[in-house]
């Protein structure tokens, strides 16, 4: 190629391109999310079986309590496609919003309060998830809190961002 021949940039990621790295970043943060789930409910008395169940009981009910590996396949499964429907969003409004990838810190934290919000006053009231007998200690609140907002909200901001610098520079 001639050296004064015009350099070609890149086309910023179409989503056919972006599902590989998608499903990367979810996978990451779905991992960092559940194994915050993990050690937080064993120190409360929970094994990570009832942990997916529990995940699962938001589909099926209660029912998930007698359903054995059953229900604990269909909560790992649950709690990924979370996970990777939140950073598929994340990636997306990224690309409508170029503050989300300039901005990932408070970005990915301000999301993480935003899936928080969501999940919680949305999502599980209209889940099948059996009602607690009692309301949420606040320790419970504040470790689901950060854990969003570092687990998922972050992580998700900060790959995204390092996807899209790498896409950019290749």
């Amino acid at each position: 190629m001639p050296a004064d021949a015009p350099k070609s940039t890149p086309a910023p990621p179409g989503l056919p391109g972006a599902l590989p790295l998608i499903l990367r970043i979810g996978l990451i943060a779905g991992t960092l999310d559940i194994t915050d789930a993990l050690v937080f409910s064993y120190f409360r008395g929970a094994t990570p079986f009832m942990v997916f169940q529990y995940i699962a009981s938001g589909l099926i009910g209660a029912r998930s309590f007698q359903l054995g590996w059953t229900s604990v396949l269909l909560g790992v499964a649950i709690h990924y496609f979370i996970a990777l429907t939140w950073t598929a969003l994340f990636y997306l409004l990224s690309r409508r919003f170029a503050i989300l990838v300039r901005q990932p810190v408070p970005s990915g934290l301000l999301y993480g309060v935003a899936v928080y919000l969501f999940m919680n006053l949305v999502v599980l009231p209209l889940s099948r998830v059996p009602h607690p007998l009692k309301p949420a200690s606040l320790v419970s609140r504040v470790n689901g809190v950060l854990a969003l907002m570092f687990c998922i909200g972050l992580t998700i901001s900060l790959l995204v961002r390092r996807g899209s610098v790498q896409s950019v520079s290749v």
